[in-house]
């Protein structure tokens, strides 16, 4: 352990800006003489994958899962946490694990994740076990089949930790947790099985000026690993945002549905006869958005469409989670953000 505690910077200027890098080589040097690399990792050359990696624990996946390797994940986790120290952001405790995104595993497993009963259409969840019991569970808009879109499906309640988390992949550039959200959703849509067949994902997307001033659309972060793990064709290029949304931050659900109707097309030139359309968006709040999408896509020929997202905004549903202590942000930057989210 000498050999990795002495590439640490400190006053007297020994160790180096390399020092992150030096000690994830060095760390995984050890692990290769505790756990002895096989298959894969036996091919990997440690100098080229693992020296630019400034996460010491970004090459475990290399290894071979064994008992010694649990133990070594432990003890690196432990020495993460003293040589690496690190907020979560989403409550503000220390971290005590190493991982590819800042938040705890108490604000983690504080995300409801929505189970049945629910809409068989758009997914809302169900408060009362009573509406479940209808020969088809539909919610109030969907038996006046207010929305385009066939289904909808989402992975958790919008809960404090929730909206931070989503704040963080949109407003902080944490893009890391676009992955992480794309393996929640491909849990959801495996759950669904055949409701949510498609062959290609699109995420909505933003108006070139929003994107531009963002720099990237966080529902594409989102769509990209989604489509690997589905094995599915990506198709950011198929629809545009031709409308951009109103300056005024709190909209009613009447403003909301009139911001992006006739919002989105289909993008000049591309096709999307017969295809079936699975989209992707952060957070589904009226429907409105999914809906506007779906219109676009189904009449320029798509099939059918359906739509995935992280969170569901759901009325009547008592918010819940660990206290928020984002000593990072202004009381008025959050309110900017969350109210940015609530009206996409």
């Amino acid at each position: 352990m000498d050999a990795v505690l002495h590439l640490l910077p400190g006053k007297d200027g020994t160790g180096t800006a390399l020092a992150p890098r030096l000690i994830s080589l060095k760390l995984f040097q050890m692990a290769v003489r505790v756990c002895p690399v096989s298959g894969r990792a036996a091919s990997i050359s440690t100098n080229a994958d693992f020296a630019g990696s400034a996460n010491p624990v970004t090459w475990l996946r290399f290894l071979p899962a064994t008992k010694d390797m649990a133990i070594l994940q432990r003890a690196l986790d432990a020495l993460a946490a003293i040589v690496f120290p690190a907020p979560c952001r989403v409550c503000g405790a220390t971290l005590t694990n190493a991982s590819r995104i800042p938040i705890c595993e108490t604000c983690l497993t504080s995300f409801i994740e929505i189970s049945e009963p629910m809409c068989q259409c758009c997914g809302r969840p169900f408060i009362s076990p009573v509406a479940a019991q209808a020969i088809q569970p539909l919610c109030r808009l969907c038996r006046t089949q207010e929305y385009a879109f066939e289904r909808a499906r989402s992975y958790a309640i919008y809960n404090d930790a929730l909206v931070s988390a989503i704040t963080l992949l949109k407003y902080e550039q944490v893009t890391r947790l676009g992955n992480w959200f794309a393996a929640r959703l491909a849990g959801v849509v495996a759950k669904a099985g055949k409701n949510l067949r498609a062959d290609v994902v699109v995420p909505v997307p933003l108006h070139p000026a929003r994107q531009r001033e963002r720099g990237y659309n966080q529902a594409e972060l989102i769509a990209r690993p989604l489509a690997r793990r589905l094995g599915l064709k990506l198709g950011p290029y198929l629809l545009v945002r031709t409308k951009p949304r109103p300056a005024q931050l709190l909209l009613s659900r009447r403003q909301r549905w009139e911001s992006v109707r006739g919002a989105y097309a289909i993008r000049a030139g591309v096709r999307v006869d017969k295809l079936r359309v699975l989209l992707v968006d952060d957070v589904l709040t009226t429907g409105a958005t999914l809906d506007a999408c779906s219109r676009a896509l189904l009449d320029a020929g798509a099939e059918s469409v359906v739509g995935v997202t992280v969170a569901r905004v759901v009325s009547g549903w008592a918010l819940s989670g660990p206290p928020q202590r984002r000593a990072t942000e202004s009381v008025e930057g959050t309110q900017r953000a969350v109210a940015s989210i609530l009206n996409r």
